[in-house]
């Protein structure tokens, strides 16, 4: 069985077992064996089989997942600042934190 939820803008496939970054749950507070569940599943469907479709939603499916790890940092991106004849360069960078969870059910 597999489901496609919607978290942060975002449309992702999952299936039991799965795991996946979503963006800071709780500002990385949340503990390890927390249990979240994602309400916003567009499609809930079995392999090779029929799926079930959304209207946006799936009316009484969910998607529920365990927390491995409350903040993940994501890799670092550097972002380059330059404009020419005037001596001017700036250099920063920045690591997106994420939690790791992994998903433990989908019902619906």
């Amino acid at each position: 069985m597999y489901a496609i939820i919607e978290n942060s803008g975002a449309q992702r496939r999952v299936v039991q077992g799965d795991t996946l970054w979503i963006d800071l749950h709780e500002g990385g507070e949340a503990g390890v064996g927390d249990t979240i569940t994602f309400d916003k599943v567009l499609v809930v469907g079995e392999a090779g089989g029929s799926a079930k479709l959304g209207t946006p939603y799936v009316s009484g499916a969910t998607v529920s997942a365990k927390i491995i790890d409350p903040m993940v940092k994501g890799e670092k991106l550097d972002i380059h600042k330059f404009k020419p004849k005037t001596g001017y360069r700036r250099k920063t960078g920045h690591r997106q934190r994420y939690t790791a969870v992994e998903i433990t059910g989908i019902q619906g």
